[in-house]
């Protein structure tokens, strides 16, 4: 068995007619907190929608645990991996609460009851997002970053080993940001969660992350610690921005500073 509990192989991905990665091998770090960064469209959320088994490769094969993750039965998957989509749509009427205990469906099954195990999931859920204030609203009403913030309490009220999130910081003012990665901080430093994700904002992923992942039209560039990748030179190939990258003086991780165009 690989060392690493979720790759993906030689994937070929795409939508209809169009590819946006051919030839893609990736291996998440076990324990890590792997962020994938890139311009748009460059193909990160492809990448992790083929991770999370939703998109199909036209070819290649994501393994989880050593299997092929397209072989095994739906329940087993989610028990294992949680998946926070881009563009989650919650059923008409349902409550915060109703919504973030949909998160122990894999849990559960026709002989096994609601029960405190359950209840305890859901509430630490809830308290982690800061939405226990909200159990009894309406999804519907929120607002972007509530509804966020909800999304992000039913992936972790699942309670799987490893989290996918696309865009988890998304609709999400700086506080609440900071509040959802040094919960994701947490989950892989203190709980031994393996997290990957997709952000936008390089000096928040180079704080957080332990492994980063820099794309580019459908191919990695570079990966690895984010003292390494987060250079200039990167900035430069996967972005084209030239900048200055110089130490977070409040953390010391790498800071990027764009230069004057």
């Amino acid at each position: 068995m690989p060392s690493d509990r979720l790759r993906g192989a030689g994937l070929t991905l795409g939508y209809d007619g169009r590819t946006v990665a051919e030839g893609l091998s990736v291996d998440v770090p076990d324990g890590s907190f792997t962020v994938i960064v890139g311009p748009n469209a460059c193909g990160k959320s492809t990448l992790l929608r083929a991770l999370a088994r939703v998109l199909r490769p036209r070819a290649g094969t994501v393994l989880l645990d050593g299997r092929d993750i397209a072989t095994r039965p739906a329940r087993e998957v989610a028990r294992t991996l949680g998946l926070l989509a881009q563009t989650a749509i919650a059923p008409e009427g349902i409550t915060v609460a109703d919504l973030v205990a949909r998160g122990r469906y894999p849990h559960r099954g026709p002989l096994r009851a609601w029960n405190a195990e359950d209840e305890r999931a859901v509430a630490w859920a809830m308290d982690a997002t800061d939405v226990t204030g909200l159990a009894s609203s309406y999804v519907d009403e929120l607002s972007g970053g509530q509804r966020q913030r909800v999304w992000i309490a039913m992936v972790l009220a699942q309670q799987t080993p490893l989290l996918l999130l696309d865009e988890p910081t998304t609709y999400l003012d700086i506080a609440h940001q900071i509040d959802i990665l040094e919960l994701c901080a947490g989950l892989h430093r203190d709980h031994g969660r393996t997290l990957v994700a997709v952000l936008h904002d390089l000096n928040l992923a180079a704080r957080y992350a332990t492994h980063l992942v820099a794309m580019r039209d459908g191919r990695i560039l570079a990966e690895g610690p984010p003292a390494e990748v987060v250079t200039e030179a990167m900035m430069a190939d996967v972005f084209g921005l030239p900048c200055r990258v110089i130490p977070d003086p409040e953390t010391g991780t790498a800071l990027v500073i764009p230069r004057k165009r």
